[in-house]
Protein backbone atom coordinates (compact mmCIF):
# COMPACT_ATOMS: atom_id res chain seq x y z
CA UNK A 1 0.00 0.00 0.00
CA UNK A 2 1.09 3.56 -0.28
CA UNK A 3 0.16 7.02 0.78
CA UNK A 4 -1.27 9.43 -1.64
CA UNK A 5 1.79 11.40 -2.44
CA UNK A 6 2.90 13.75 -5.09
CA UNK A 7 4.22 12.02 -8.21
CA UNK A 8 5.34 8.60 -9.15
CA UNK A 9 5.19 5.74 -11.60
CA UNK A 10 3.41 3.28 -9.35
CA UNK A 11 -0.33 2.91 -9.68
CA UNK A 12 -1.85 3.24 -6.24
CA UNK A 13 -5.20 2.34 -4.97
CA UNK A 14 -4.85 5.32 -2.76
CA UNK A 15 -8.43 5.75 -1.94
CA UNK A 16 -8.41 9.28 -0.81
CA UNK A 17 -5.05 10.79 -1.36
CA UNK A 18 -5.36 14.27 -2.64
CA UNK A 19 -1.90 14.56 -4.03
CA UNK A 20 -2.05 14.35 -7.77
CA UNK A 21 0.82 14.75 -10.14
CA UNK A 22 0.43 17.64 -12.51
CA UNK A 23 0.44 16.76 -16.17
CA UNK A 24 4.02 17.89 -16.65
CA UNK A 25 5.42 16.50 -13.43
CA UNK A 26 6.67 13.19 -12.19
CA UNK A 27 4.97 11.23 -9.48
CA UNK A 28 6.80 11.45 -6.22
CA UNK A 29 7.77 8.84 -3.66
CA UNK A 30 4.95 7.29 -1.72
CA UNK A 31 4.67 6.32 1.90
CA UNK A 32 4.29 2.68 1.07
CA UNK A 33 5.82 0.44 3.64
CA UNK A 34 7.30 -1.70 0.93
CA UNK A 35 8.23 1.03 -1.52
CA UNK A 36 8.63 4.76 -1.93
CA UNK A 37 8.54 4.95 -5.69
CA UNK A 38 5.51 7.16 -5.98
CA UNK A 39 2.15 8.31 -4.80
CA UNK A 40 -1.13 9.04 -6.47
CA UNK A 41 -4.60 10.05 -5.40
CA UNK A 42 -7.80 10.86 -7.25
CA UNK A 43 -11.54 10.71 -6.80
CA UNK A 44 -12.93 7.94 -8.96
CA UNK A 45 -16.58 7.60 -9.94
CA UNK A 46 -17.45 10.75 -8.02
CA UNK A 47 -19.58 13.77 -8.85
CA UNK A 48 -18.67 17.19 -10.20
CA UNK A 49 -18.69 19.98 -7.62
CA UNK A 50 -20.60 23.22 -8.13
CA UNK A 51 -18.93 26.61 -7.70
CA UNK A 52 -18.76 27.46 -4.01
CA UNK A 53 -19.86 23.98 -2.89
CA UNK A 54 -16.53 23.37 -1.12
CA UNK A 55 -15.25 26.86 -0.20
CA UNK A 56 -12.64 25.36 2.12
CA UNK A 57 -11.06 23.22 -0.61
CA UNK A 58 -7.48 24.20 -1.41
CA UNK A 59 -5.33 23.17 -4.36
CA UNK A 60 -1.57 22.92 -3.87
CA UNK A 61 1.01 23.05 -6.65
CA UNK A 62 4.18 21.76 -5.01
CA UNK A 63 7.63 22.54 -6.36
CA UNK A 64 10.46 20.25 -5.34
CA UNK A 65 13.00 21.41 -7.92
CA UNK A 66 13.04 23.23 -11.25
CA UNK A 67 12.38 19.85 -12.87
CA UNK A 68 9.81 18.42 -10.49
CA UNK A 69 6.39 19.59 -9.34
CA UNK A 70 3.23 17.90 -8.14
CA UNK A 71 -0.34 18.45 -6.98
CA UNK A 72 -2.07 17.91 -3.65
CA UNK A 73 -5.20 19.03 -1.90
CA UNK A 74 -5.67 20.77 1.40
CA UNK A 75 -8.24 22.63 3.47
CA UNK A 76 -8.46 26.23 4.62
CA UNK A 77 -8.84 26.19 8.43
CA UNK A 78 -8.52 29.96 8.98
CA UNK A 79 -7.77 33.07 6.95
CA UNK A 80 -4.03 32.31 7.26
CA UNK A 81 -3.65 28.54 7.60
CA UNK A 82 -4.00 25.55 5.29
CA UNK A 83 -4.06 21.96 6.56
CA UNK A 84 -2.66 19.15 4.40
CA UNK A 85 -0.66 15.91 4.52
CA UNK A 86 2.99 15.76 5.56
CA UNK A 87 3.80 13.58 2.57
CA UNK A 88 2.66 16.43 0.31
CA UNK A 89 4.94 19.09 1.79
CA UNK A 90 7.94 16.95 2.74
CA UNK A 91 10.97 18.02 0.67
CA UNK A 92 9.33 20.85 -1.27
CA UNK A 93 10.93 24.23 -1.95
CA UNK A 94 7.86 26.27 -2.85
CA UNK A 95 4.07 25.94 -2.85
CA UNK A 96 1.44 27.76 -4.87
CA UNK A 97 -1.86 27.76 -2.99
CA UNK A 98 -5.11 27.92 -4.99
CA UNK A 99 -8.21 29.19 -3.16
CA UNK A 100 -11.82 29.35 -4.32
CA UNK A 101 -11.26 27.19 -7.40
CA UNK A 102 -13.72 24.79 -8.97
CA UNK A 103 -11.84 24.63 -12.25
CA UNK A 104 -8.37 23.65 -11.06
CA UNK A 105 -6.42 26.38 -12.84
CA UNK A 106 -8.90 29.22 -12.21
CA UNK A 107 -8.74 30.15 -8.51
CA UNK A 108 -10.30 33.24 -6.99
CA UNK A 109 -7.05 33.85 -5.08
CA UNK A 110 -3.54 32.44 -5.50
CA UNK A 111 -0.57 32.69 -3.11
CA UNK A 112 2.98 31.39 -3.56
CA UNK A 113 4.89 30.68 -0.36
CA UNK A 114 8.31 29.23 0.42
CA UNK A 115 9.11 26.14 2.45
CA UNK A 116 9.72 28.20 5.59
CA UNK A 117 5.95 28.73 5.77
CA UNK A 118 5.42 24.98 6.14
CA UNK A 119 5.17 23.17 9.48
CA UNK A 120 5.46 19.38 9.23
CA UNK A 121 4.65 17.26 12.26
CA UNK A 122 7.95 16.59 14.01
CA UNK A 123 7.12 12.89 14.33
CA UNK A 124 6.12 12.38 10.69
CA UNK A 125 7.40 8.99 9.56
CA UNK A 126 7.16 8.29 5.82
CA UNK A 127 8.00 4.60 6.18
CA UNK A 128 5.33 3.84 8.76
CA UNK A 129 2.97 6.54 7.44
CA UNK A 130 2.48 7.99 10.91
CA UNK A 131 1.61 11.62 11.78
CA UNK A 132 0.87 12.46 8.15
CA UNK A 133 -0.12 16.07 8.75
CA UNK A 134 1.29 19.53 8.05
CA UNK A 135 0.34 23.20 8.07
CA UNK A 136 1.01 25.97 5.55
CA UNK A 137 0.86 29.64 6.51
CA UNK A 138 -0.46 31.95 3.80
CA UNK A 139 -1.08 35.72 3.61
CA UNK A 140 -4.34 36.71 5.31
CA UNK A 141 -7.20 35.97 2.92
CA UNK A 142 -10.66 37.56 2.90
CA UNK A 143 -13.58 35.14 2.98
CA UNK A 144 -16.15 35.17 0.18
CA UNK A 145 -18.95 32.91 -1.04
CA UNK A 146 -16.24 30.76 -2.65
CA UNK A 147 -13.54 31.01 0.03
CA UNK A 148 -14.13 30.19 3.69
CA UNK A 149 -12.65 28.04 6.44
CA UNK A 150 -13.83 24.56 7.25
CA UNK A 151 -14.91 23.74 10.79
CA UNK A 152 -12.66 21.49 12.85
CA UNK A 153 -13.95 19.14 15.57
CA UNK A 154 -14.24 20.37 19.14
CA UNK A 155 -12.00 19.00 21.87
CA UNK A 156 -15.11 17.33 23.31
CA UNK A 157 -15.34 15.09 20.23
CA UNK A 158 -11.77 13.80 20.57
CA UNK A 159 -12.90 10.28 21.44
CA UNK A 160 -15.59 9.93 18.78
CA UNK A 161 -14.89 7.09 16.34
CA UNK A 162 -17.36 8.41 13.72
CA UNK A 163 -17.88 4.80 12.62
CA UNK A 164 -20.99 4.57 10.44
CA UNK A 165 -21.04 8.31 9.69
CA UNK A 166 -21.32 9.49 6.09
CA UNK A 167 -18.48 11.70 4.88
CA UNK A 168 -17.54 13.66 1.77
CA UNK A 169 -14.09 13.78 0.17
CA UNK A 170 -13.18 16.26 -2.55
CA UNK A 171 -10.29 16.94 -4.91
CA UNK A 172 -8.93 17.27 -8.43
CA UNK A 173 -7.42 13.79 -8.67
CA UNK A 174 -7.74 11.39 -11.57
CA UNK A 175 -11.30 10.24 -12.18
CA UNK A 176 -10.54 6.62 -13.10
CA UNK A 177 -7.69 4.12 -13.02
CA UNK A 178 -7.34 4.54 -16.78
CA UNK A 179 -7.23 8.36 -16.74
CA UNK A 180 -3.95 9.87 -17.92
CA UNK A 181 -4.23 13.33 -16.35
CA UNK A 182 -5.75 15.02 -13.35
CA UNK A 183 -9.26 16.39 -13.38
CA UNK A 184 -9.80 19.98 -14.48
CA UNK A 185 -12.92 20.13 -12.35
CA UNK A 186 -13.27 19.69 -8.60
CA UNK A 187 -14.88 16.32 -7.85
CA UNK A 188 -16.36 14.81 -4.71
CA UNK A 189 -17.47 11.45 -3.37
CA UNK A 190 -19.79 10.52 -0.50
CA UNK A 191 -18.60 7.53 1.54
CA UNK A 192 -18.94 5.90 4.95
CA UNK A 193 -16.51 5.66 7.85
CA UNK A 194 -15.85 2.11 9.02
CA UNK A 195 -13.99 0.66 12.00
CA UNK A 196 -10.20 0.87 11.82
CA UNK A 197 -10.07 -2.92 11.98
CA UNK A 198 -11.35 -2.96 8.38
CA UNK A 199 -8.21 -1.11 7.29
CA UNK A 200 -6.00 -3.16 9.61
CA UNK A 201 -7.00 -6.36 7.79
CA UNK A 202 -5.67 -4.85 4.55
CA UNK A 203 -2.71 -2.74 5.66
CA UNK A 204 -1.72 -4.32 8.99
CA UNK A 205 -1.84 -3.01 12.53
CA UNK A 206 1.61 -1.43 12.26
CA UNK A 207 0.30 1.22 9.87
CA UNK A 208 -3.31 1.64 10.96
CA UNK A 209 -3.23 3.58 14.21
CA UNK A 210 -5.82 5.24 16.43
CA UNK A 211 -4.74 8.45 14.67
CA UNK A 212 -6.24 7.16 11.40
CA UNK A 213 -9.80 7.07 10.10
CA UNK A 214 -10.86 4.27 7.76
CA UNK A 215 -13.39 4.75 4.94
CA UNK A 216 -15.09 2.16 2.74
CA UNK A 217 -15.03 2.63 -1.04
CA UNK A 218 -17.86 0.58 -2.56
CA UNK A 219 -18.57 0.35 -6.29
CA UNK A 220 -15.25 1.93 -7.21
CA UNK A 221 -16.16 5.24 -5.57
CA UNK A 222 -13.04 6.52 -3.86
CA UNK A 223 -10.22 9.01 -3.87
CA UNK A 224 -7.05 8.29 -5.77
CA UNK A 225 -4.15 9.98 -7.56
CA UNK A 226 -4.06 13.69 -6.92
CA UNK A 227 -6.24 13.85 -3.81
CA UNK A 228 -3.62 13.60 -1.06
CA UNK A 229 -3.94 16.02 1.83
CA UNK A 230 -7.49 16.91 0.92
CA UNK A 231 -10.39 17.16 3.35
CA UNK A 232 -12.78 14.50 4.57
CA UNK A 233 -15.84 16.17 6.13
CA UNK A 234 -18.96 14.88 7.84
CA UNK A 235 -21.88 15.08 5.42
CA UNK A 236 -24.25 16.30 8.13
CA UNK A 237 -22.23 19.03 9.86
CA UNK A 238 -19.46 19.78 7.31
CA UNK A 239 -16.88 19.35 10.09
CA UNK A 240 -13.51 18.08 8.84
CA UNK A 241 -12.64 14.79 10.52
CA UNK A 242 -9.90 13.50 8.20
CA UNK A 243 -7.36 14.30 5.52
CA UNK A 244 -6.40 11.97 2.69
CA UNK A 245 -3.34 9.88 3.57
CA UNK A 246 -2.92 6.43 1.98
CA UNK A 247 -4.54 3.38 0.43
CA UNK A 248 -3.85 0.16 -1.43
CA UNK A 249 -1.40 0.03 -4.33
CA UNK A 250 -3.52 -2.12 -6.63
CA UNK A 251 -5.79 0.59 -8.03
CA UNK A 252 -8.42 3.15 -7.07
CA UNK A 253 -11.55 1.35 -8.20
CA UNK A 254 -11.16 -2.07 -6.59
CA UNK A 255 -13.06 -1.43 -3.37
CA UNK A 256 -10.26 -1.48 -0.80
CA UNK A 257 -10.72 0.82 2.21
CA UNK A 258 -8.82 4.09 2.40
CA UNK A 259 -6.96 5.50 5.40
CA UNK A 260 -7.05 9.14 6.46
CA UNK A 261 -5.29 11.14 9.12
CA UNK A 262 -7.75 11.55 12.02
CA UNK A 263 -8.10 15.26 12.81
CA UNK A 264 -9.24 14.77 16.41
CA UNK A 265 -5.86 13.18 17.19
CA UNK A 266 -4.11 16.42 16.22
CA UNK A 267 -6.32 19.21 17.59
CA UNK A 268 -3.73 20.16 20.21
CA UNK A 269 -0.96 20.12 17.60
CA UNK A 270 -2.99 22.30 15.24
CA UNK A 271 -3.77 24.77 18.04
CA UNK A 272 -0.14 24.88 19.21
CA UNK A 273 1.27 25.73 15.79
CA UNK A 274 -1.51 27.81 14.23
CA UNK A 275 -3.66 29.01 17.11
CA UNK A 276 -6.72 27.56 15.36
CA UNK A 277 -9.28 25.78 17.52
CA UNK A 278 -13.02 25.14 17.46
Amino acid sequence: YSYYGRFGNMKFFIVFALCIAAASAYTVGSPVLASTDGINGRITNGERAAAGQFPYQVGLSLKKSIFSSSWCGGSLISSEWVLTAAHCTDGISEITVYLGATVRTSPEVKHTVSKDKVIIHSDWNSKKIVNDISLIRIPATSFTSKISAVKLPSIASTYSSYSGDRVVASGWGLTSDSASSVSSNLMYATLEIVANTVCSRIYGTSSVKASNICVSTPNGISTCSGDSGGPLVLESSKIQVGLTSYGAADGCELGYPAAFTRITSYLDWIKEHSGVEH
